[in-house]
C-alpha cells in the first residue's frame, strides 16, 4: 500500500477517535452549555439510542476532506466542489431536521416496519442498517467521487464498469457492517453518555467499537487508493 493511500484511509478513523477522546477529556455531555438551537437539534431519541453515530458523522466528514486534500489528478475546482458537496450532504442527511437525519430515520422506520410485519428482530435490524448505510454512503461517496478523480484505467469499458460496481458493493458492505456495529453500543454495555460524561471504561469500549466498525472500510479505502496510485504510475 502506498503511503498517501494509507494516510487518506487512516485519517477518518483517526478523526473519529480524536473526537471521542476530546469528548472524554473535556467531560462533554448533555449538561455542557451549548446554544439552545444546537441542543434542540442534537439531543433527543436518536442520540440517546444511537450515540456512536455522532462519530460516524466525524468519520464521513474526515473522509471527504482527506480525499479532497490527497495527492492526485483532480483539479482545485473539482476538489473544492467535491468537498463542499460531500460535507453539505453528510451534514444535511445526518442532522436534519435533528440528529440522525434521514440516515437514522430511514433505517429505523424500515427496520421497525419490517419487525412489525413479523420479520425476525435480527433480520429487521440488518435491513434497517442497510438502508441507513445506503443513505450515508451516498452522501459521503458523492463528495469523494467528485473530489478524488481516479486515474483512468486502461481496461475495456465493461470491465471498468464491473470493477466500479464491485468497488461500490464492497464499500457498501463495509458501511453496512460499520453502522450495524455502532448501533449495538448500548447492547454491549455503553453507559448513559451523552446524558452523563464518558468515563474511562466507556471511552475504551467506544474506541474499540469505532476501530472494529470502521477498520474494514478503512482497509478497503487504502487498498483502492494504492491501486489507483499504481495505475497512475
Amino acid at each position: 500500500m502506498s503511503r498517501p493511500g494509507i494516510l487518506v484511509a487512516a485519517a477518518p478513523p483517526a478523526a473519529a477517535l480524536a473526537a471521542l477522546f476530546a469528548a472524554f477529556l473535556t467531560g462533554f455531555d448533555q449538561s455542557t452549555p451549548v446554544p439552545a438551537e444546537i441542543g434542540t437539534r442534537f439531543y433527543g431519541f436518536f442520540l440517546d439510542h444511537y450515540p456512536l453515530f455522532a462519530f460516524a458523522i466525524v468519520y464521513a466528514l474526515a473522509r471527504v476532506l482527506a480525499v479532497a486534500l490527497a495527492p492526485g489528478p483532480s483539479t482545485v475546482l473539482r476538489r473544492i466542489l467535491g468537498a463542499l458537496a460531500g460535507l453539505a450532504l453528510v451534514l444535511a442527511l445526518s442532522l436534519h431536521p435533528t440528529f440522525g437525519g434521514l440516515v437514522l430515520r430511514g433505517g429505523f422506520m424500515t427496520g421497525g416496519m419490517a419487525f412489525l410485519n413479523q420479520m425476525p428482530m435480527a433480520a429487521a435490524y440488518a435491513l434497517g442498517a442497510a438502508v441507513a448505510a445506503i443513505t450515508f454512503g451516498l452522501a459521503m461517496g458523492l463528495g469523494v467521487v467528485i473530489a478524488g478523480q481516479p486515474p483512468r484505467e486502461r481496461l475495456a469499458r465493461l470491465r471498468r464498469f464491473v470493477r466500479a460496481l464491485g468497488s461500490v458493493a464492497v464499500r457498501f458492505l463495509a458501511l453496512w457492517y460499520a453502522l450495524a456495529v455502532l448501533g449495538f453500543a448500548r447492547t454491549i454495555g455503553l453507559g448513559p453518555w451523552p446524558r452523563r460524561p464518558l468515563d474511562a471504561s466507556d471511552t475504551l469500549l467506544v474506541a474499540a467499537c469505532l476501530v472494529v466498525a470502521f477498520l474494514p472500510h478503512a482497509l478497503i479505502s487504502a487498498a483502492r487508493a494504492s491501486s489507483s496510485a499504481r495505475t497512475a504510475g
